[in-house]
C-alpha cells in the first residue's frame, strides 16, 4: 500500500499559463517544458470503492526537477513523503517508523513519474483528451506499464494550470486533489529533499 499512500504522487502536480484555446495535452506539455520547482497546497480525498471510506488531508508539496520532492501532510502525526532522487522515504513519526523504497521501481506508470523524471508521454501512457467541461479540459492517462499500480489518472486543468487531478488504483482506491497558491520556479531549500532516519526508527524496506 506504499505507492497508494504516495499518491503523489503524486507526482503528476502541474502549474503553467495558458490560453483557452490550448487543448489539454497542449497545456499539460506547456507546463512541463521548462520546470524546475514546483510549490503549492493541496487537499487530498481518498475514497475507498469496496466500503465508501473517505479520508481527508491537506499539506504542501514541493518538487525540484530533476527526480525530487518533499510530500508534506498537515496534522499532529506530521508525516511526510521525501524522494531524494534515489530513494523514496515515507517518514511516520507517530510510529517512529520510515519505509523505504527504490525511487525508479516506485515513480513507474505514475503520475509523480511524469512530473519528476521527465518521462516521455506517449512512452508511458495512453494519452485520451475527454475535452473541457464547466472551464476545465481533462486528459486521462492509462500506464502503459502492466505493473503499474494505477489503473487511470485524469488530469483537469483550466487556464491557470492544473485544476484537478483524479487516480484509481488497483486496490479498490480513488484520489482526488485539489491544488491551491501553486508557484513555479521559485527558489526551493535543499534540505527539503534530503533524509537521514532519525535515531530509534524501525527502516522498513517495501
Amino acid at each position: 500500500m506504499f505507492l497508494s499512500r504516495l499518491t503523489v504522487f503524486f507526482y503528476l502536480f502541474l502549474l503553467g499559463t495558458a490560453s483557452a484555446a490550448d487543448s489539454p495535452r497542449q497545456r499539460l506539455e506547456s507546463f512541463l517544458d521548462g520546470l524546475h520547482t514546483l510549490m503549492a497546497e493541496f487537499e487530498q480525498q481518498v475514497i475507498d470503492t469496496e466500503t465508501n471510506e473517505v479520508s481527508l488531508a491537506r499539506g504542501t508539496l514541493y518538487v525540484s526537477r530533476p527526480s525530487r520532492f518533499r510530500w508534506e501532510y498537515e496534522g499532529e502525526e506530521g508525516r511526510y513523503i521525501v524522494a531524494d532522487g534515489r530513494t523514496i522515504w515515507l517518514v511516520e513519526p507517530d510510529l517512529e517508523q520510515v519505509s523505504q523504497r527504490s525511487q525508479k521501481a516506485a515513480l513507474r506508470g505514475t503520475p509523480a513519474g511524469l512530473l519528476a523524471e521527465k518521462v516521455e508521454l506517449d512512452r508511458d501512457f495512453e494519452v485520451e483528451e475527454l475535452g473541457i467541461r464547466q472551464g476545465v479540459a481533462w486528459l486521462k492517462l492509462t500506464p502503459r506499464d502492466e505493473q503499474s499500480q494505477f489503473e487511470q489518472i485524469l488530469v483537469g486543468l483550466d487556464g491557470q494550470g492544473l485544476a484537478r487531478l483524479e487516480m484509481a488504483d488497483r486496490f479498490g482506491q480513488v484520489t482526488n486533489f485539489r491544488f491551491t497558491h501553486l508557484e513555479k520556479n521559485m527558489p526551493l531549500p535543499e534540505e527539503l529533499f534530503r533524509f537521514e532516519p532519525p535515531p530509534g526508527y524501525d527502516i522498513l524496506d517495501q
